[in-house]
């Protein structure tokens, strides 16, 4: 029968005479049932703590069902009234010696849910019995009870030795109980600031032998947990990370993820090349999967994938195919797969994806269409050889005469303009027939753009930017900045065309606008003009820098840091977790012997807070960064003082030394990734003032001499 018939309003009067009846209740069916309708009308918010005497009598009642409805009712409550939960400490000191181990468990849980001092004192001792109880379920919730009690008291879970008893748990013949002193760790790890998780290879290898038994959630505890191994010797990350593989076959989406994250991870501490790649087709199957479940974990998935070919593109530079959209896919599924379509682009498959791209730009979602179009402009950008094709279908969808269309053809024209000068500019004339459809002010900074740079060439240059001009006050910023510079470019490419616009625009830019930025170039353009027109030349028409889409790439921190997170939020936001979370404990690679030779610069070698404390006081770091400065200060050509003035021209800033792997030993580059400890501290504050931890003033005190207490421990 269905329980619907318990969400009903009730009175409190008339549940507790059914509670309270003295009428034969064989098998407590009656209290069972009102029990249940008291439950309903908290799930509706309406307020039944009246009648917490009549309940609590109920905790007396030897049968789990009642047990766990009156347990429901004291959590719900008991926050509010902690009278109500004194009453029931005799009870729950009753049932945790209980010989039935469910309910042994069921009230170690419930203690460990209410937040009232008086009853987390009467836990502990408890606690500390369960945690060591024959039956591996009480176990099992009690280290759970650990990781809550933690949240409350973090003092008291570490004067109690609670920590130590989890670590014994790891070694427990019970994979669940594994699984859930793993999850204790990792949690109590990750919010403590002084307790930091390292696991050994012998542990990592119990806890992968204990994969194979455990559920699905409890697979993932443990794969997580092995993102605090650090492999020392050759061959171990390579010996881990073959064991993990099976992991990456398994049925649900967040073990194949977190398979996916540790693998990744390992893969930096990898010394040969055929291992990597060996691992790479490895990670190519689960992820494709990943594509076939539903649109939710897709776009999980995709989100991940975008991460993951950003460091290690060869991993599904085969499977492009897969990414091509659905017709029924949602929008944010397609947004994600096009992005990949593009950085998995190459000369080997570009003309599958300008295909598609085009198809797409004909669709009717407009945002989808907008990236699409957009799409195809970077693609002529990064791979020359199809620039002529991409050009030539930017120009059949200026033909639709499709308003958005014909706006992203030519803002993604003008990046073609300039990555590949004096080739395509004879399509300029098809994009001044357009001017008329422009009213968006990114379409019209680069048609304004596009007729400045090339105001020689097109005949009635001054006339179009008359045009442009008529409403210059009521433009945005940056179609101004595109008028006033297109301005300058025509008068001093022609001069008679250009000497009546320039006088007015100059005096727009410096008198009648309120931007700053706008009014700073109009005085510097004036004053070029009014002074020597051979600077100002110079200045206006000087070689602009080469564009290329490796801007669109992310910064390599920050994608490391990322990599770190997979099958978490920030892999979904490509935000680090410090930005959004407050308290988060940023994650960092840690150096080792192992760790592979990378190209990165050693300063941006990310490593745990604990490390950053230790080697920043030593001497040897100071006697390194002496070193390095007076390298740099010498490390000029042989003409001149060429290398000093590069030492005096530097900013006094936390250096990002660039020292190479293959030239320095593990301690050299331990030693010059520290140097970033204080920079990356004060950019997390920066972007995270809620952050008040003590890591954030770790640097502080380790510069003083005082050090942070670290209860790091190694298992």
């Amino acid at each position: 029968m269905s329980d619907a018939k318990f969400f009903q309003r009730g009175k409190i009067q008339e549940l507790r005479l059914e509670l309270n009846s003295d009428k034969k209740d064989r098998n407590y069916t009656r209290k069972k049932q009102t029990l249940k309708k008291i439950v309903a009308n908290m799930t509706m918010g309406n307020d039944m703590s009246s009648l917490h005497p009549d309940v609590i009598a109920c905790m007396s009642i030897p049968v789990l069902e009642v047990k766990k409805m009156v347990y429901l009712f004291l959590i719900n409550y008991a926050k509010a009234k902690p009278e109500m939960a004194y009453e029931a400490i005799q009870t729950f000191r009753r049932d945790v010696e209980d010989p039935n181990p469910l309910i042994r468990a069921l009230a170690i849980r419930t203690m460990g849910y209410i937040h009232v001092d008086k009853v987390t004192s009467c836990l502990i001792q408890p606690l500390r019995h369960c945690m060591r109880d024959q039956d591996p379920y009480v176990r099992k919730t009690a280290a759970v009870c650990v990781a809550k009690l933690f949240m409350q008291d973090r003092h008291l879970v570490e004067n109690a030795g609670f920590i130590d008893l989890l670590r014994e748990m790891l070694v427990d013949s019970n994979p669940s109980v594994v699984a859930n002193a793993v999850a204790a760790l990792t949690e109590i790890s990750e919010r403590s600031d002084h307790i930091q998780l390292q696991l050994n290879m012998s542990i990592a290898s119990k806890l992968v032998t204990a994969l194979n038994e455990c559920s699905e959630w409890g697979q993932t505890y443990i794969l997580e947990s092995l993102m605090f191994v650090v492999p020392q010797e050759p061959g171990d990350a390579e010996m881990l990370a073959e064991r993990i593989a099976p992991r990456l076959q398994h049925a649900n989406s967040a073990v194949v993820l977190t398979a996916v994250k540790v693998i990744v991870y390992l893969m930096n501490y990898m010394s040969r090349e055929e291992d990597i790649h060996s691992m790479c087709k490895k990670l190519s199957p689960p992820l494709v999967t990943l594509l076939s479940s539903g649109p939710e974990v897709q776009y999980v998935g995709l989100r991940n994938i975008l991460l993951v070919i950003q460091k290690h593109p060869e991993i599904l530079k085969n499977d492009i195919k897969i990414f091509f959209c659905k017709y029924n896919d949602p929008i944010y599924v397609k947004m994600a797969k096009l992005e990949i379509m593009f950085r998995l682009a190459s000369e080997h498959n570009v003309e599958q994806v300008l295909s598609e791209l085009k198809e797409y730009a004909t669709e009717v979602d407009v945002d989808f269409v907008r990236k699409a179009v957009r799409s195809i402009g970077r693609l002529a950008v990064k791979i020359e050889s199809t620039a002529q094709r991409c050009v030539e279908a930017l120009l059949e969808l200026i033909q639709t005469k499709v308003n958005y269309v014909v706006q992203e053809s030519i803002v993604v024209i003008k990046d073609i303009f300039r990555k590949y000068p004096n080739q395509y500019e004879s399509i300029i004339g098809v994009l001044c027939e357009n001017l008329d459809n422009l009213d968006e002010p990114e379409a019209k900074a680069a048609m304004i753009w596009i007729i400045g740079q090339y105001a020689d060439r097109i005949e009635n240059s001054d006339e179009l930017l008359d045009d442009f001009l008529y409403t210059f006050l009521e433009e945005t910023v940056e179609v101004q900045l595109a008028l006033l510079t297109a301005t300058v470019k025509l008068f001093i490419k022609r001069p008679t065309a250009g000497q009546d616009l320039v006088p007015k625009v100059l005096k727009w830019a410096t008198e009648e606008v309120d931007n700053p930025d706008l009014r700073d170039r109009g005085y510097i353009y004036w004053r070029l003009l009014s002074t020597d027109v051979a600077a100002a030349k110079a200045v206006v028409l000087s070689e602009k820098p080469h564009i290329s889409t490796e801007t669109d790439n992310m910064d390599p921190v920050l994608l490391e840091e990322l990599l770190l997170h997979i099958a978490s939020l920030s892999a979904i936001y490509h935000k680090a977790p410090t930005t959004f979370i407050p308290h988060c404990k940023p994650r960092f690679l840690i150096p080792s012997p192992a760790l592979r030779r990378q190209n990165y610069n050693a300063g941006r070698t990310l490593q745990h807070q604990d490390s950053y404390s230790s080697l920043h006081n030593s001497a040897q770091y100071q006697q390194s960064q002496s070193n390095n400065m007076r390298s740099q200060r010498f490390d000029g050509d042989d003409s001149g003082n060429g290398g000093l003035d590069e030492f005096v021209s530097s900013p006094k800033q936390p250096q990002h030394q660039r020292l190479s792997y293959h030239e320095q030993s593990f301690e050299q580059v331990a030693e010059a990734s520290i140097g970033n400890q204080e920079y990356y501290e004060q950019k997390i504050n920066a972007e995270n003032p809620y952050r008040t931890d003590t890591a954030a003033v770790g640097g502080s005190q380790a510069n003083k001499g005082g050090g942070v207490d670290l209860m790091s421990f190694d298992l």
